[in-house]
């Protein structure tokens, strides 16, 4: 037996039980969801109805749009902000810049519930927002509870932070002297920008972008306690189908479908990671 032979025995004897795990806990669950989503749940035999009741039903294709409008919204708002955050955090010099960036990862560290229930107090419509209101004599009512405009809102409090994150460290591994070289030969500030600071940030916003939108397709936590009833964001339409309505084959379905969604983001990620070269060109 060559020591190349014993060399690979042990190495895939070391990776064998975390890989048996993963497929224990992970790919057979995944495998066994989408088995039971084509099956019919009074007869047990493959159909397709499970995914038509999606597509065909009004208040689901209510749902699943008003989940991407909530997720797009929420990535464009989160990136751009983050990604204005992030150039005067890496560009700017100064006691205040130094400040925000010791405290804007705050937010990460405060627990998801904690967070959804401060914001409610702020924004209800007999929140702090409106009581300051009354003091001066109005009664400003936002409108933001149970509304689109509310989960959004949340989402940038635990987005902004992480996108901010991801596209400063990109941003820091841009050379001054790359900066420096082009002021030198007379290009102002948006060239600088243009040519220089955003093709090599590019692919760090669009990862950024990605997690973003992944972690917003299947959100629970804000639009359970911040939606309305109708539409629903597609984590609470599965919550429904699962515990409310006993459907688990719809609730699988409808699983497959959320995973689908996230894996045309999963995919853009994956690309950029393999092009990385040809984003610095």
């Amino acid at each position: 037996m060559s020591k190349k032979f014993k060399g690979l025995t042990v190495a895939y004897g070391m990776v064998l039980p975390a890989f048996l795990v993963v497929m224990a806990v992970v790919a057979w669950p995944i495998l066994e969801a989408v088995k039971q989503s084509f099956t019919h749940p009074d007869t047990g035999e493959f159909t397709f109805e499970n995914y038509v009741y999606f597509f065909t039903t009004p208040n689901e294709i209510k749902n699943l749009m008003y989940t991407l409008y909530v997720v797009f919204v929420t990535v464009a708002l989160a990136i751009v902000i983050a990604y204005l955050l992030a150039l005067y955090l890496r560009f700017v010099k100064s006691p205040i810049s130094r400040a925000i960036g010791s405290l804007y990862l705050i937010p990460r560290f405060v627990p998801g519930l904690v967070a959804v229930y401060a914001m409610i107090t702020i924004i209800r419509d007999s929140g702090l927002i409106n009581r300051i209101s009354q003091v001066f004599g109005g009664n400003l009512k936002l409108g933001m509870m149970y509304h689109a405009s509310g989960m959004i809102t949340m989402n940038m409090w635990f987005n902004i932070p992480f996108a901010a994150l991801m596209i400063t460290a990109g941003l820091g591994a841009i050379p001054d002297s790359i900066i420096e070289g082009a002021r030198d030969v007379g290009a102002n500030r948006w060239k600088v920008f243009t040519s220089m600071i955003l093709p090599l940030s590019l692919k760090d916003v669009v990862i950024a972008a990605t997690f973003v939108f992944m972690s917003n397709v299947g959100a629970f936590t804000t639009p359970y306690l911040m939606g309305g009833n109708s539409p629903k964001m597609l984590g609470i339409s599965l919550f429904d189908q699962f515990n409310k309505y006993l459907r688990y084959e719809r609730a699988a379905a409808l699983s497959v479908i959320m995973f689908l969604i996230c894996s045309v983001s999963a995919g853009v990620y994956i690309y950029t990671n393999l092009k990385e070269q040809d984003w610095e060109k």
